[in-house]
């Protein structure tokens, strides 16, 4: 399977929303779970958070992943900054001590893979891509929030839509924090 990545505003808002598809978390969220405060997501329904992320991938935040040509996955990679949930959320700070609001700090948020092509690398290819799209855009660094998954295990789409710590190592991501058994904070310095 031959696999490209793509600038979200390279690829059609079609096609990401093949990716989001039509039902499940990925539909619901829109990509927005870290852009909205926990106190607003309620508040904030599907068709709103579908035209914020419209408007978010047309301006270029985030990666399209085709494979074989057919939309396939997508990753939110944006400045730290614009992620709320990631400057007020106790989960990647334990532990930590640097100032949140450094935009030059970039975070890699989540993932989804198009039914039909997991286990197939999309994932993969989209972390080593966000890799050069951060860094060439300003960033100093890149960090990701990924689950430590354990071998034979399975995990649902719901736990692992931040990506598993494999793949971030397989990109050239360290871990610098585990601030829960199960979640760690990678990071790769430019």
């Amino acid at each position: 399977m031959d696999i490209s990545v793509v600038a979200a505003s390279e690829a059609t808002w079609s096609d990401l929303q093949k990716i989001l598809g039509t039902r499940g978390e990925p539909a619901r969220c829109q990509c927005q779970w870290f852009k909205i405060t926990a106190a607003e997501w309620g508040s904030v329904p599907v068709p709103e958070r579908s035209r914020r992320l419209r408007a978010q991938s047309a301006g270029g935040s985030g990666l399209v992943a085709y494979a074989d040509g057919e939309p396939a996955g997508w990753c939110a990679v944006e400045p730290r900054t614009v992620y709320p949930r990631l400057s007020t959320a106790r989960v990647p700070w334990t532990g930590r001590d640097e100032n949140r609001l450094d935009a030059a700090v970039w975070a890699v948020t989540c993932f989804v893979t198009r039914t039909g092509y997991r286990r197939r690398g999309v994932s993969r290819a989209l972390v080593a891509s966000a890799v050069g799209f951060a860094r060439e855009r300003g960033a100093r660094a890149l960090e990701g929030y990924p689950m430590v998954v354990a071998a034979g295990r399975e995990y649902s789409w719901g736990e692992l839509y931040v990506g598993s710590r494999k793949i971030f190592e397989e990109a050239g991501f360290v871990e610098v924090s585990r601030p829960t058994p199960r979640r760690v904070v990678m990071r790769v310095e430019f």
